[in-house]
């Protein structure tokens, strides 16, 4: 591979990383509402799931997502459950009036694994970014395509992907914004658990649709 194509693969994941959606909220709500530990290690295991997908695109997965509509179809529905669920929790914390401490480690329930956890969860259930890479990469790899090369553009995409959402997180629990955050915890809380419940329902509205 060229790196003229690297460049324009690594361009078009930059700019699918910076894409708001259901992963902004989720680095968001553990990066305010625990630590930016938490926010790191939701970011890095998200960037991971980005790239367990990219791996199994170039494996044929988005062609099955599309030739066989039922399995994306009940992926697509554990996602949007799984969303449901993260906004219940959401709203409970805000209901709860739990506060950040001062260094920013927050006491609400949970845990930096939990936050791993959900945001490996929030990418492996979401069937979109295959039919993303299979799109993209249908464009650059070939059957003759080498291991190495399909190597590197998953790790390109696992690596854009946790480092936009680790800078999200520093700049979400930075001392100048951090006061603010905290001050208004309650309703962004409110405000994730609304987004999360939106997205979910536009995913179950698009699988009926699709149906």
């Amino acid at each position: 591979m060229s790196f003229a194509a690297w460049l324009s693969v690594a361009t078009i994941c930059v700019l699918g990383a910076m894409t708001p959606g259901p992963s902004l909220a989720v680095v968001l709500r553990y990066s305010v509402g625990q630590s930016r530990q938490a926010g790191f290690a939701c970011a890095l295991a998200h960037g991971l799931g980005i790239g367990f997908y990219a791996v199994i695109t170039m494996t044929g997965l988005g062609i099955l997502f599309q030739t066989v509509p039922v399995f994306h179809n009940a992926v697509s529905i554990l996602g949007a459950l799984y969303l449901i669920w993260l906004a219940i929790k959401a709203w409970r914390a805000a209901g709860s009036g739990e506060k950040f401490n001062v260094e920013g480690a927050g006491v609400l329930s949970g845990s930096v694994g939990q936050a791993a956890r959900d945001g490996f969860m929030i990418a492996f259930l979401n069937p979109k970014i295959a039919l993303f890479f299979l799109a993209l990469f249908s464009q650059f790899v070939s059957p003759e395509f080498e291991w190495s090369g399909k190597f590197i553009l998953a790790f390109t995409a696992a690596a854009i992907d946790a480092a936009w959402y680790c800078l999200v997180a520093i700049g979400l629990s930075h001392g100048a914004v951090l006061p603010w955050l905290r001050d208004h915890a309650s309703w962004i809380e409110r405000i994730i658990a609304i987004l999360f419940v939106l997205i979910a329902l536009r995913v179950l509205w698009g699988v009926t649709a699709f149906v």
